[in-house]
């Protein structure tokens, strides 16, 4: 796997160690953690854990690997709009959240609408920077399904910095990755922006 696209650890932590890091941290905050109120909480932090971060554990090409060629040579833009994204900042490990509209051109095999939407989540349910998710998604469908094209949008809201820091809310950022013929065709690109509910696309 390409560590830039998240490669695991070797050894994980045991149950107990995560519960243990959890409780160091509810200390951290100047709270008790034997309290009534949070004595569970270290073992709700882990079994969340497994969730927020079960990308880790998928390989995204291989979501990609059941394709159909019963499209009847259908090459126009496929695009599947407003897919619901919940990542984590690698930096300050805040909720990113947000959607992401991803399209493709294909050449000859498509996809099941629902598998574009699983590698999102597969790459978003790790620890992110949103520029490399939005590279990273295009790449894989770029590279797996070998499109005339790919592109990718994403926008979303960074915990880090609506609740630390400068403290600004309703504050979206948007990244675009353009692949094939997306990055050459200026009037695709256009096609493609004017039918995403952005709030800005140029």
């Amino acid at each position: 796997m390409n560590p830039s696209f998240g490669e695991p650890v070797e050894t994980r932590p045991t149950q107990a160690e995560v519960e243990a890091a959890v409780r160091t941290l509810i200390a951290a905050t100047g709270d008790n953690p034997r309290r009534p109120g949070l004595v569970d909480t270290p073992a709700r932090v882990a079994r969340a854990y497994g969730e927020w971060f079960a990308g880790y554990d998928q390989e995204p090409s291989k979501i990609l690997s059941r394709t159909f060629d019963e499209a009847d040579g259908y090459q126009e833009m496929v695009l599947l709009r407003s897919i619901p994204l919940v990542s984590t900042c690698e930096h300050h490990m805040a909720p990113i959240t947000g959607r992401a509209h991803v399209a493709y051109r294909p050449r000859s095999r498509v996809v099941g609408i629902s598998k574009l939407s699983r590698l999102v989540d597969a790459f978003a349910r790790r620890l992110q920077l949103q520029e490399r998710l939005t590279q990273q998604i295009a790449q894989t469908l770029f590279d797996t399904l070998e499109p005339h094209g790919v592109a990718v949008a994403i926008e979303a809201t960074h915990g880090c910095m609506a609740t630390r820091g400068v403290n600004q809310h309703g504050i979206d950022m948007v990244t675009k990755v353009w692949l094939g013929d997306f990055a050459a065709d200026a009037e695709l690109r256009r096609e493609f922006l004017a039918a995403l509910p952005l709030r800005s696309v140029s």
